[in-house]
């Protein structure tokens, strides 16, 4: 049974979802290739949000697939070492966005007490995928649901300062998702 809690966690990392794909649906469809800014800053916050999403872990298998550059310089524009293997277009990353929306809401709304009180990551899934930082080993389901929320959240607010610097324009805010 779903409970107010859940319901109230969803509708508000459901609307920042949608605030994502609100941004990358705004962003010019003409500089979507040219601006790798924009686009490393959505697809990392894509990338980790279906990351984070993922129990098990060891299970992620990423819809967009990525390479972990090796020690050493990244590229200008990227936010880490975690690189697409390529550039994917805005529909790529939009219909992969609309599954991992569906991912986060079932994720939430099925989870019983016991399961948001689990460890969210194995030791042995640690270094699976090259993308867990150390501040989030000892995470339960319940902590890493709200550090995904406030990460989602932060590099929203990115994207929209890129798009106000662009464009001179940003989405509305969304201020719940859809039940």
């Amino acid at each position: 049974m779903t409970t107010l809690f859940q319901q109230c966690l969803w509708e508000n990392f459901g609307a920042s979802i949608k605030m994502l794909k609100n941004a990358i649906t705004l962003y010019p469809a003409s500089s979507w290739e040219a601006d790798k800014r924009f686009f490393y800053l959505a697809y990392h916050t894509l990338i980790f949000l279906d990351y984070y999403l993922t129990i098990p872990v060891k299970d992620f298998r990423p819809l967009l697939p990525y390479t972990i550059l090796p020690s050493g310089p990244i590229p200008n524009e990227s936010v880490d070492d975690v690189i697409p293997n390529r550039h994917y277009s805005q529909e790529e990353m939009l219909k992969a966005l609309n599954s991992i929306s569906s991912k986060c809401k079932s994720l939430i709304l099925d989870s019983d007490e016991n399961k948001l009180q689990e460890i969210w990551i194995k030791d042995f899934e640690i270094e699976m995928h090259g993308l867990c930082p150390d501040l989030v080993h000892n995470y339960t389901v319940l902590e890493i649901l709200f550090y995904n929320f406030r990460h989602v959240q932060h590099h929203v607010g990115q994207l929209n300062f890129l798009l106000r610097q662009k464009i001179d324009d940003a989405p509305e805010w969304v201020s719940m998702a859809e039940s």
